[in-house]
């Protein structure tokens, strides 16, 4: 995200130009939540947009919008259902992000009503479920009609699919004449995961159905046809988020499928009424549960900020125990006649207020610790989950890092969280933020069971469990890692993942499943297998009969044909072979990257690459700087960027690994290294690129770079010369801005270049 300018600092002209964008974006965002039940952004970026459009309106009032995000509740209701006009606006509410922001809403209640610290204010303080809001209209005790929110004004008829579910009663005893029951429709985790399994089930027999039809045509056609690509590159449809599964469920055309899936319902409030509910929240809130409305359990009456507070920090803790998503704590004024007093702004009750709970925060109980091994050998440890929503996502495993963070300490041997260990069955707390990975960041050691029901401190396994092999933790290393390098099957996946990546070998055709599939099988242990493909599992080479080979002679007695595999047919398989036919001829540092060596990234091997210039010689210099002294060594060492721990790293898996690369450089024909120009405008400059690039490709532009002599770096530092800033840009543009490095964007780049 680029850094934006202090609502203060804006010109009329900028102020209007953001006013229409953000307007744009939260109208997409809106129908995107309320409409297609299909969130594209998270609502901690929602409430930053509103905030940062709310804050920009007050500036600037006068350029206050018609279609303002800050006039808007929701979005129009879809084309497919009926139309309801609700009799009173479904509001929503308001915010608050801080301590500092409930205690400013209570003041700014007394202030409103005139009212002083010694008078007496209560309030109630309840979970805010993360839901579909709906409105149930009663009459005569009778349920006449169910909508949804919609844009506040006009929601959706799903009258029908209501009545499907169990927690909402179609009858009522002692209400008023009419009663608008508003809430929440929402679905318990456990429901959620059983629907998503259920839909992947579905699928799944849908695609073995779709084959006994596709193999029924194929023998009344009495020849074989083509089975298509891999059946794992599809996806069955599943839910994101129960909220999302609520929507989505409540939301169908057909209520039958509505009641097929688990949805419940709680009431916390009403909207028209024909009498009364009592005084009080309190009591109106007694009176629908009475009626057999469910209502939250989790509500409690407080007298002041203080408790307000301390009621929002026990929900915060009991969040993952709940069985259901919230994402907040909603506040309102008990007294209903202050709550009419106080009444309405255009879109929010000055009477209530939503205590937003951090979206990337959640606890959960941590079952189980499984270690993974990647490529470089590296003992990852897992933490797995009991299912929390964390940033609108179902979170179910989560990393720790290393041995470690386990233990309560940094690398350095610190403590960190206190010093208190994780152990399994421990209460964790779930970080995710954005599109970071998610993480165990603390744990609640006071909940662990004490004597001799505590569990255990989580002993690291000094063996891979992938092969049984040492695993060892080398000086300055937080990393344990398995010392059977190749050899180890876990080690062999992960490296050969890698070595058809994108940024390396980029074989079409051949990704993460079928690198699986094909290893399992054992048909490729190391990347000269891949090449080796064609020849071994390709078929019987016969003459077609113009002049070129077949493989794809099919015969009772080569059954391991690629094309017999599962998923697989004969277009599909040549295709595969032509893929990895059109790399046989790769760039240098195109190969080295893909080698898959510790410490040696995509830029570095492009950089030593440049340097030895070709294949051939750089193979001789490894050999001579395996003693790690002499020219060689130096010369190695002498190359920016390259430090001892990568240059260690390079002549070491080089001397290792060696037999295995030699056995894939007889499959290629390596390119020597392009030589960078030194008579350009940006020859000796070192180059980052930020944000979004729309008229080249960051890798078209970063090999551009690096042709006319720029190095391309990876972040922005002191020795950073020039920053090339597309939209989006974030904190490697303020960086920039405050080291006084020169940026331009994308238009400056090329005319800086000379065009694209």
């Amino acid at each position: 995200m680029a850094k934006q300018k202090p609502v203060g600092e804006l010109s009329e002209a900028a102020a209007k130009r953001e006013l229409a964008d953000l307007a744009k974006r939260l109208a997409e965002a809106n129908e995107a939540y309320h409409v297609r039940d299909d969130p594209k952004i998270d609502d901690a970026e929602y409430d930053r947009l509103k905030a940062r459009n709310a804050e920009i309106e007050a500036q600037f009032p006068h350029l206050k919008r018609d279609d303002s995000p800050s006039e808007q509740v929701g979005a129009a209701p879809a084309e497919e259902f009926k139309k309801v006009r609700h009799a009173l606006g479904m509001l929503s509410l308001a915010n608050a992000f801080s301590d500092e922001d409930v205690r400013k809403f209570v003041e700014g209640i007394r202030r409103y009503l005139g009212m002083d610290e010694e008078e007496p204010l209560k309030f109630t303080a309840e979970p805010k479920i993360d839901g579909l809001s709906v409105s149930l209209r009663y009459v005569g005790g009778e349920l006449v009609e169910a909508a949804t929110r919609g844009d506040g004004s006009v929601g959706e008829d799903v009258t029908a699919n209501v009545r499907k579910i169990g927690d909402i009663p179609e009858e009522i005893k002692g209400a008023p004449e009419v009663l608008e029951v508003r809430g929440e429709v929402y679905m318990h985790h456990e429901d959620f995961e059983a629907l998503n399994r259920r839909q992947v089930e579905k699928w799944e027999q849908e695609q073995e159905e779709k084959k006994r039809q596709e193999e029924k045509k194929r023998q009344e056609k009495g020849k074989q046809q083509e089975k298509g690509k891999p059946q794992e590159e599809k996806k069955a449809k599943t839910y994101a988020n129960p909220r999302n599964a609520a929507a989505g469920s409540l939301r169908q055309l057909d209520p039958n499928v509505t009641a097929e899936r688990k949805l419940r319902f709680f009431a916390h409030g009403w909207g028209e009424l024909s009498g009364s509910l009592g005084r009080t929240q309190t009591e109106a809130m007694a009176k629908l549960k009475k009626m057999k409305f469910p209502v939250n359990a989790g509500a409690r009456p407080c007298r002041n900020p203080e408790e307000m507070l301390e009621q929002y920090a026990r929900i915060e803790q009991g969040r993952a125990e709940l069985g259901y998503d919230i994402d907040g704590v909603v506040y309102k004024v008990d007294d209903l006649g202050l709550q009419k007093r106080l009444g309405v702004r255009s879109t929010t009750p000055r009477w209530a207020i939503a205590h937003k709970l951090p979206a990337e925060l959640a606890w959960t109980t941590l079952t189980d610790i499984e270690i993974q091994v990647g490529r470089t050998g590296a003992l990852t440890p897992v933490a797995r989950l009991d299912p929390v929503t964390v940033g609108g996502v179902v979170v179910k495993n989560a990393t720790l890092h290393n041995e470690d963070y386990i233990a309560g300490r940094d690398s350095e041997g610190r403590e960190i969280r206190g010093g208190h260990d994780i152990r399994i069955g421990d209460w964790v707390q779930v970080l995710r933020a954005g599109d970071v990975i998610p993480k165990v960041a603390d744990v609640d050691w006071k909940k662990r069971p004490k004597g001799k029901k505590a569990p255990k401190p989580y002993a690291f396994p000094k063996k891979c469990p992938a092969c049984g092999s040492k695993a060892v933790r080398e000086e300055d290393d937080a990393t344990r890692r398995c010392t059977n390098g190749i050899d180890c099957p876990a080690q062999q996946v992960e490296r050969l993942r890698h070595f058809v990546s994108r940024a390396a070998f980029d074989i079409e055709g051949l990704g993460d499943t079928q690198i699986k599939l094909l290893h399992a099988d054992g048909w490729i242990r190391e990347p000269a297998d891949i090449f080796d493909l064609e020849k071994n599992h390709g078929g019987e080479e016969k003459d077609s009969g113009n002049g070129e080979r077949d493989l794809f002679s099919v015969t009772e007695a080569n059954r391991n044909l690629l094309s017999n595999r599962e998923g697989w047919g004969e277009k599909s398989a040549k295709s595969l072979f032509q893929a990895i036919e059109n790399k046989r001829k790769i760039p240098f540092g195109k190969l080295l990257f893909a080698l898959g060596m510790r410490h040696v990234g995509e830029q570095a091997s492009n950089l030593i690459a440049r340097t030895y210039g070709n294949w051939k010689d750089f193979e001789s210099e490894m050999d001579a700087a395996a003693a790690r002294e002499g020219p060689e060594w130096e010369r190695l060492m002498d190359i920016d960027g390259v430090g001892d721990v990568m240059a260690k790293s390079l002549v070491r898996t080089f001397k290792r690994e060696r037999k295995s690369i030699d056995r894939l450089l007889k499959h290629l024909s390596v390119e020597d290294a392009a030589q960078p120009s030194a008579d350009t405008p940006i020859a000796g400059k070192t180059v980052v690129f930020t944000g979004t690039l729309e008229k080249m490709t960051r890798a078209e532009a970063k090999a551009r770079a690096e042709a006319m002599g720029a190095k391309v770096a990876g972040s922005v530092s002191a020795k950073t010369t020039l920053v090339v800033a597309g939209p989006g840009a974030g904190s490697k543009a303020r960086k920039a801005a405050e080291l006084g490095i020169e940026v331009v964007d994308e238009d400056g780049w090329l005319e800086m270049i000379g065009g694209k």
